[in-house]
């Protein structure tokens, strides 16, 4: 790929793009290690996760607001001072995945970039003049309210205790937090103290979710800078020391940042000429990070040869999830040629297996998994599949298979959670009171909206297909022996799930049984799809057909999959409101983009001529990602039209799973996007 040929993802038109957009959509950039920058394209905060430098902290801290607004505006040869706002923006646009704001007025054009340097609590933001007079004066006001990402923004600011050195700008509160240090690299620059600010903040989106909305940002002075035509400036801020900062170039590191892009997009051979696919190629790299916190298993990593990795579930709140890693894993690591990273992904979650189970989530600033799920270390054999089908490394199945057999048998004998396999007819069952353990675990307080103790389809389904792919990978290593007992177990849960999930009535799955009340769960929803789906299918082929068609008639739409059917009990049509009105939808209608993945492999698997039928399911979420978070899928959408995109603005196994299903629906794919997929 050539600078020229390097595709673009416009967000923002003037003249062509309605304003209101300005203000709705949005932009995200990580820094490899769970720090990020976000916001809306006019620079307006409206979440309380917008800033321009979210750092990624050693434990207990974890990610940090550093630094959330910067004030921009230009300082006219007639002295009149004019604000960059998005009054004066005429292009927002995504390079490589970066955002780039061009501004017009007054007879000048500026440039602004914004990136992150790889694994640096650092952001970098240059201005280039593109036109304009001599001597333009440039005025950069940090705003600053120290706080964890998640933390309150009605909290009172700390007091900041403020240095200047040169021109270099240090600010340290009273707290744990590290400095932040600001500086301006540029030909004439200048730091001017100024009465200190209280600037109020109304986070709107804040508010539309229940949350603390009103706050305030500090603010005690401003950097000058000095610009002609054709010059350019960088203005640093960061939690780095200023032996890092000063020792490094900004246009060194911005060039560094831009081949290491492009080197993301030649491993899955792009040619610049679809902004879209680009875009999420380099949006899967948001989610894959070396977590910081953690640094006895990164040393432990480290001396075995390894680097520590892990998948990052959701921005802007979620940290790394087991479920979520490794349903993520083929299309963020395997399909874009990451396949050293997607080893140390399985590596590090491997190191992490207590009492058979892979942990559900590690909370943010924590050391310690949460080991709360059923069907996380499932997904776990299915990633180790696809990662062998793609790369054959019997040399790390041979070392994983004695960590694979104390799963299974802990999952046979039975584990934590109520977590056991029933003998008489091999099926999984799982519950704990107070515990969701499958992928639909919203809770309001110690209420679990929706409760699926007992036998969930999805959950036998992955567990026959693991069941079958360790069976498979024991006789590959020539352990005829160890495979026959788990050919037999497979057999009896296969037999079972046939007999016993299926709702002749509604000629679809049951989706939990012998729950706490004895009776079959026949609400309808997209978990059965798993059954047929995955690479060794649990259900009879003579009824894929009848699923798909009532999956399709009542769940798909065009962003993914209801998680439950209209007109069902407790059905919600919006994903909307305060934290319990949310949870109370989260699973009852509302679409999950990730679920598009699973029908896609439902329908080829059921139809193979139906490519085209499968590539067009795959159009609304294209589009959303040029409109929404650019470059991004969300978490979900609201169960009607007009779809309105909710939860999560990234959310990781939406992004990887609608690259996986582009890869399976392409006649032609890319190499080596398609990999070795078998």
């Amino acid at each position: 790929m050539t600078a020229a040929t390097v595709s673009t993802l416009v967000g923002f038109s003037r003249g062509s793009t309605a304003p209101n957009v300005l203000v709705d959509r949005e932009w995200l950039v990580g820094n490899g290690i769970g720090g990020y920058a976000s916001g809306t394209i006019s620079g307006v905060i409206t979440r309380r996760f917008h800033g321009l430098l979210v750092a990624a902290l050693r434990n207990p801290l974890g990610r940090t607001m550093m630094l959330n607004q910067l004030t921009e505006w230009i300082v006219l040869p007639d002295g009149r001072e004019v604000q960059l706002d998005g009054a004066a923006i005429a292009e927002f646009r995504l390079e490589l995945g970066l955002p780039v704001w061009t501004f017009a007025l007054e007879g000048v054009r500026l440039e602004k970039r914004l990136f992150l340097p790889a694994r640096q609590n650092t952001v970098a933001v240059t201005y280039d003049l593109l036109e304009g007079p001599s001597g333009l004066g440039l005025h950069l006001r940090p705003a600053i309210h120290l706080r964890p990402h998640e933390g309150s923004v009605a909290k009172e600011p700390p007091v900041y205790t403020v240095s200047l050195t040169e021109d270099r700008f240090e600010l340290i509160d009273a707290g744990a937090y590290p400095p932040l240090r600001m500086y301006v690299k540029g030909a004439r620059t200048s730091f001017v103290f100024e009465p200190s600010e209280r600037r109020p903040v109304e986070y709107s989106v804040e508010a539309a979710r229940g949350y603390d909305s009103r706050g305030v940002l500090w603010s005690r002075g401003r950097f000058d800078v000095t610009l002609d035509p054709g010059a350019h400036a960088t203005f640093i801020a960061s939690v780095e020391d200023w032996e890092i900062l000063l020792g490094l170039d900004p246009d060194e590191l911005a060039a560094c940042e831009r081949t290491r892009r492009l080197g993301l997009l030649a491993r899955v051979d792009s040619r610049g000429d679809d902004p879209v696919t680009d875009s999420l190629v380099l949006g899967a790299d948001q989610f894959v990070i070396s977590p910081v916190g953690r640094t006895v298993d990164a040393a432990r990593a480290r001396a075995r040869g390894d680097s520590l990795r892990t998948i990052i579930a959701g921005y802007h709140w979620f940290t790394d999830w087991g479920r979520d890693t490794m349903i993520s894993l083929e299309g963020l690591c395997l399909l874009t040629g990451r396949h050293r990273e997607a080893r140390w992904i399985l590596r590090t979650f491997a190191g992490y297996v207590r009492d058979g189970l892979i942990p559900n989530l590690f909370p943010e600033g924590s050391h310690e998994g949460l080991y709360h799920t059923a069907d996380a270390t499932l997904w776990f054999f299915h990633a180790l599949e696809r990662y062998l089908a793609y790369t054959g490394d019997v040399a790390f199945l041979r070392e994983l298979v004695p960590l694979l057999e104390t799963i299974l048998r802990k999952h046979m004998e039975g584990t934590r959670f109520g977590i056991h396999a029933d003998r008489d007819d091999g099926l999984l069952v799982q519950g704990e009171d107070g515990y969701a353990l499958t992928w639909m675990d919203a809770k309001c307080g110690d209420w679990v909206v929706t409760p699926r103790r007992g036998k969930a389809v999805e959950i036998n389904a992955l567990w026959y297909n693991a069941l079958v792919v360790m069976a498979a990978w024991l006789r590959a290593l020539e352990r005829e022996g160890d495979a026959r007992p788990l050919d037999e177990w497979a057999a009896r849960a296969r037999a079972s799930f046939n007999a016993r999930f299926w709702f002749e009535e509604g000629g679809y799955l049951y989706d939990v049984i012998d729950g706490p009340d004895t009776k079959a769960d026949a609400a309808l929803r997209p978990n059965q799809l798993l059954a047929f789906s995955l690479s060794h299918p649990v259900l009879d082929e003579s009824r894929w057909r009848p699923v798909l068609d009532v999956v399709e008639r009542m769940l798909l739409t065009p962003v993914g999959l209801r998680s439950l059917a209209p007109g069902s009990p407790g059905y919600h049509a919006n994903y909307h409101g305060d934290l319990h009105t949310r949870d109370s939808a989260y699973h009852q209608g509302t679409v999950w983009s990730w679920l598009i993945g699973p029908y896609v492999d439902a329908l080829l698997r059921t139809d193979p001529a139906a490519r085209d039928k499968a590539r067009a399911s795959l159009r609304g979420l294209g589009a959303h990602a040029m409109k929404g978070c650019l470059g991004q899928i969300a978490e979900v959408f609201d169960a009607e039209a007009p779809f309105a995109p909710r939860g999560c603005i990234a959310q990781a196994w939406g992004t990887a799973e609608w690259l996986r299903a582009l890869d399976r629906t392409s006649v032609a794919p890319r190499a080596p996007l398609l990999g070795r997929r078998t």
